[in-house]
This record gives structure tokens, C-alpha cells and sequence, in this order.
């Protein structure tokens, strides 16, 4: 990304008078926000005059990018109903939309949808999907923070890794059990559903200096689930949302 087209920030954002109660903690810092078109409009579609402004450090480019992952991972509906070909229909006002909130520091994900699936077991395991405007919103937070997390990480820890596969896992199982002669499997009950809140902000401030990326954390963990026909079943205290995009990042810091 050439310097022309990039927005220069320096931690921090700017919010109005009306946001404070909300985002009252966070720093201030002037940012210098070019304008930075989405793709082409369709018909009928108004382009938007982009100014200079005080901004979080969240850029167009960082939300176009994110969507095109999440589009790429597929994945239903949340609870409103949205698929990823109705978002994409009125892709320049959607993503416009999720980046003036994101940027501003006034966004608010919606419940999570609830849906279960059947294990082999025949027990339930129970997903929380994002709608689409909140995955895409979390691919962003991910990739600007995963970094940070990944310098920290071990070396044989493969799972929900950026260019790690479970084949690369098994090679390296393989070379292991030609120097020992055990093997030890664990698997922890209901990770993701029973994943401590406290314990795991304890951990995020050990990396993450910005008050705005603790609380948008704070508000993807704390988001009610839903169920398919948008009543709220509950207040969520733990855990995080197994079919969110930025609960596996999360996960393995924790």
C-alpha cells in the first residue's frame, strides 16, 4: 500500500461530545483520513464526498480487505437475517456504513444468532454466528491485532493459526513420536462456552495498549445470543461466540 493512499495515525482517536459516555476512557489524537473510494456504485447509488477528519485508525482498505475474507469463508446468516449476497447487493453503503461506525468509535455489534448442530456423540454443540457487518468487523480487529499475538505464540501450536494446517501438525506428530514413545491427547469441555472474561482482559492488556480495541473486545464478548426469531435468550457473562471470526485469535491467547 503505497503512503498516498494510506491513512497516517499514531494510536488512539478522536470522538465527539456525544460519544463520550460510551468511549470514555480512550484517547484523543488527530488522524489524517484520505479519501479512499470502495468499489465502483451501482445504479441509483450517491457517492459520498470524503474529508479529512479525526478518526480511529481504521482505514477503507481495512474493512474492503476484511470483507473480502469473510466472503471468501462463506458462512450463513446471523439474526438479522442478512446473507453475504444480500450485503454484497448494496456493498458501497454497507461497507461505508461499517467503516464510518468502526472509525468513529460508535459501533455496536448486534446478538449473536444461536444455532444448533449436531456432534457425533448425538449431544448438541451450540455455534453463536455474527451477522455478516459484525464478522466483517472482527476480520478487521483480528488482523490488526493478530500480529501482536502471534510473535508470542509457540512454535508447534497449529490450531486457528495464520499459515499453519492440520497437515503441518501431523508431520509435526509424526517426528515427535519417533523420539518418544507416549502421546498425551486433551481436549477441554465446552472451551469456547466457558472461557473466562476476566481472565482473558487480564491477558489482552499485556499486548493491547488502546483503550478503543479492549472495549470493541469487550462489547464483541459481551453480546447477547439470539435465537432465529430475535429473542434474546441470554446475556453472555463467558465464553465467546464459536462461530465468531475473532473468538479462535482470542481462544488461543487465552
Amino acid at each position: 500500500m503505497s503512503s498516498e493512499t494510506e491513512a497516517l495515525f499514531d494510536g488512539g482517536f478522536n470522538r465527539s461530545s456525544k460519544d463520550n459516555s460510551v468511549m470514555e476512557k480512550e484517547r484523543r489524537v488527530e488522524v489524517i483520513q484520505l479519501c479512499l473510494d470502495f468499489p465502483p456504485l451501482s445504479d441509483g447509488e450517491s457517492r459520498r464526498e470524503c474529508k479529512p477528519t479525526k478518526v480511529l485508525p481504521i482505514t477503507k482498505q481495512m474493512v474492503w480487505a476484511s470483507y473480502k475474507k469473510v466472503k471468501s469463508n462463506k458462512g450463513g446468516a446471523g439474526i438479522d437475517g442478512e446473507s453475504l449476497i444480500k450485503f454484497s447487493s448494496n456493498l458501497s453503503n454497507n461497507l461505508y456504513h461499517l467503516w464510518n461506525e468502526l472509525s468513529s468509535g460508535s459501533y455496536f455489534p448486534s446478538p449473536v444468532l444461536r444455532k444448533g448442530i449436531k456432534k457425533g456423540n448425538g449431544k448438541i454443540r451450540n455455534l453463536g454466528i455474527p451477522t455478516v457487518r459484525d464478522r466483517i468487523a472482527q476480520q478487521v480487529i483480528k488482523d490488526y491485532i493478530e500480529g501482536r499475538f502471534e510473535r508470542k505464540f509457540d512454535k508447534n501450536s497449529y490450531g486457528y493459526r495464520p499459515d499453519k494446517s492440520a497437515h503441518q501438525a501431523l508431520k509435526s506428530v509424526t517426528e515427535g513420536v519417533r523420539k518418544y514413545d507416549w502421546l498425551i491427547d486433551l481436549d477441554i469441555r465446552n472451551f469456547f462456552d466457558e472461557l473466562c472474561h476476566d481472565l482473558l482482559n487480564r491477558a489482552l492488556v499485556i499486548d493491547i495498549e488502546e483503550d478503543w480495541i479492549l472495549t470493541y473486545l469487550n462489547r464483541f464478548l459481551n453480546t447477547p445470543i439470539g435465537d432465529v426469531n430475535g429473542l434474546l435468550l441470554e446475556r453472555r457473562e463467558k465464553g465467546t461466540p464459536q462461530g465468531g471470526v475473532i473468538s479462535p485469535l482470542l481462544a488461543n491467547l487465552y
